[in-house]
């Protein structure tokens, strides 16, 4: 699932993590109004948001609540993704958390939820995700 814009449409990635193998369908956030039509299967989430774009943080963090209220994903792991850091008109991390009061969110939500920072583009948090997919998928 992802944020607020940038993806358009559907991808079908397979992944295989600790021989298991793991079906990524990454969702655009204009296609947000469908996103409970795949929550049947799903026991992980991968929530993007575009740390470079300060002017989607309201519309990401309504589509964020919505996806964690979802009583289909009361029990799936959740990590949510500040992507783009890379980018000099990014928005911290400390800020981000404070815009979309992620604390309260955390602390209030039913799944258990991992936060990070990652560029895409040159592969910074990478690893982290990686471990947090391992981690995922032993539970």
């Amino acid at each position: 699932v992802g944020g607020a814009s940038g993806q358009v449409g559907t991808n079908l990635t397979d992944l295989v993590i600790q021989k298991k193998k793991i079906t990524v369908r990454e969702l655009g956030g204009c296609m947000g109004p469908i996103w409970p039509s795949y929550y049947r299967d799903c026991s992980l989430v991968m929530f993007v948001i575009d740390a470079a774009n300060p002017t989607q943080v309201s519309a990401s963090c309504i589509q964020l609540l919505s996806v964690l209220s979802a009583e289909l994903l009361a029990t799936a792991s959740v990590l949510i993704l500040f992507n783009k850091i890379d980018l000099p008109c990014s928005v911290s991390l400390v800020e981000l958390k404070s815009l979309f009061r992620m604390n309260d969110i955390v602390s209030s939500a039913k799944q258990p939820i991992t936060v990070l920072e990652t560029s895409a583009r040159d592969g910074t948090g990478l690893p982290a995700v990686l471990q947090w997919l391992h981690s995922a998928c032993r539970d």
